[in-house]
């Protein structure tokens, strides 16, 4: 493992369970160890060593044997390991007996995951989400510093140390604070909201990206709205929606919006910190689901996705339509290329190129422009002239195909996709359809 990071020197394993108990994964170990290496990157650690560790059942006070327990603890020791990441969720005992026997920092997946979030929360809400979730971790742990995190992140400074009255006080400034984030939490819920409808009042139709960690979404959204956002080659680099227009080829506007990459086995309070980022998706028109195409897990991590975009009733919405984005054909060889191009071409919903040449994206844009297209009705409207803003109104909802003005009136014919015949009716401009 290169180590070029400034980060604590760590060991990272993931626990593959070999019983008849084991919940089935359609992932292989050795990938899910490479995800917990590329999260634990994700926070800038230094990766010392790496490995899947074989256990016949997990030991409830220390979920790792004995043997298994002493000879990590020798490794810990010779490579001067200040950190363990454990890949899979800890007791709050589990964790702590960990730290004894090996005498060195323990965090789970959870824990993991947490702090990743809580580096890339940019938005307000993203910020005070992270921080609940990070509180009722912590409340669960019984409150112990996270030393070798600290740096990285003010404001949790205040937990203390072992002692039983600590702890008690710590309970209680750990339940004050999340009282707090809950009431912040309420009103940045009601600004958004505000934001959202002045939002929709906007005709322009929304494509929203989604996709596993590293599928190439933030490279996708740039290279689309020649926009800058941090597109690093890290899991998690993105966790607030960014919005920007991009002009369609027949110069219609669309905007687009990046979401936080989806994962697997999302630990459960986490999946409802993260609902926030995701609204974007709920109120998107079109959604584009961008897959590795190269990576050997793409099918199991498009179930991933498509279990979180059902969760959030996206599925069950027929008025909007799901496409697939198969990004990063610049890494197949010739002759897997042309099997996943002929795959593609048989699919009317799959289009694929490279986020990175270029190719393919035109193509992208031009599709997205024919299915905003569907659906669009020619309607006449006549007006008089005082009224002048309902007129505007047509301009800015539709496309104003002809105009006839006489000494009394307007008359205007305009093309409307659904979302505008939908707003118009509720502003009372139009007799519902």
């Amino acid at each position: 493992m290169p180590h070029h990071s400034s980060g604590a020197r760590t060991f990272v394993f993931h626990p593959n369970i070999n019983s008849k108990d084991a919940p089935l994964s359609l992932r292989g170990a050795e990938d899910r160890l490479a995800e917990a290496v590329s999260l634990s990157a994700a926070l800038e650690l230094d990766i010392i060593m790496a490995e899947v560790v074989q256990l016949n059942k997990v030991r409830p006070a220390t979920f790792l044997g004995k043997g298994k327990l002493d000879e990590l603890a020798v490794l810990i020791r010779a490579n001067e390991i200040e950190l363990v990441v454990a890949d899979c969720e800890l007791s709050p005992g589990q964790q702590r007996n960990l730290e004894k026997e090996l005498k060195t920092k323990v965090i789970d997946r959870t824990g993991l995951i947490l702090e990743i979030f809580g580096e890339r929360a940019q938005t307000k809400e993203g910020v005070l989400q992270v921080e609940l979730a990070h509180l009722s971790y912590q409340k669960s742990r019984l409150v112990r510093s996270w030393t070798h995190l600290e740096r990285q992140r003010g404001g949790f400074g205040f937990m203390g140390g072992p002692g039983e009255s600590q702890i008690e006080s710590d309970r209680r400034l750990i339940d004050e604070r999340i009282g707090k984030i809950k009431k912040q939490l309420e009103t940045v819920v009601k600004t958004r909201e505000l934001h959202r409808n002045s939002r929709r009042k906007v005709p322009f139709p929304i494509i929203a990206l989604v996709g596993y960690t590293n599928a190439g979404k933030s490279t996708l959204f740039n290279y689309l709205t020649k926009a800058e956002v941090m597109a690093e080659d890290l899991l998690f680099a993105t966790l607030d929606p960014t919005m920007r227009n991009v002009d369609l080829p027949g110069g219609k506007k669309a905007i687009f919006s990046d979401t936080v990459g989806f994962i697997s086995d999302l630990p459960t309070h986490l999946v409802a910190a993260f609902r926030a980022t995701l609204e974007e998706v709920t109120e998107a028109n079109i959604i584009l689901h961008v897959r590795d195409i190269s990576h050997p897990e793409t099918e199991a991590q498009k179930q991933d996705v498509m279990e979180i975009l059902k969760s959030l009733g996206v599925l069950d919405d027929d008025s909007k339509s799901i496409f697939e984005v198969w990004n990063k054909m610049d890494l197949l060889d010739d002759e897997h290329r042309s099997v996943v191009q002929n795959m593609a071409e048989r699919k009317d919903d799959a289009i694929m190129l490279s986020a990175i040449s270029g190719e393919g994206c035109d193509e992208l844009l031009l599709q997205m422009e024919q299915e905003l297209a569907k659906g669009k009705e020619v309607i006449e409207f006549t007006y008089k002239h005082h009224e002048g803003a309902d007129i505007a109104l047509l301009y800015q909802y539709g496309e104003v195909l002809d105009r006839v003005d006489t000494e009394e009136h307007s008359t205007l014919t305009v093309r409307l996709d659904q979302a505008a015949i939908g707003q118009l009716v509720k502003q009372g401009k139009l007799d519902a359809r």
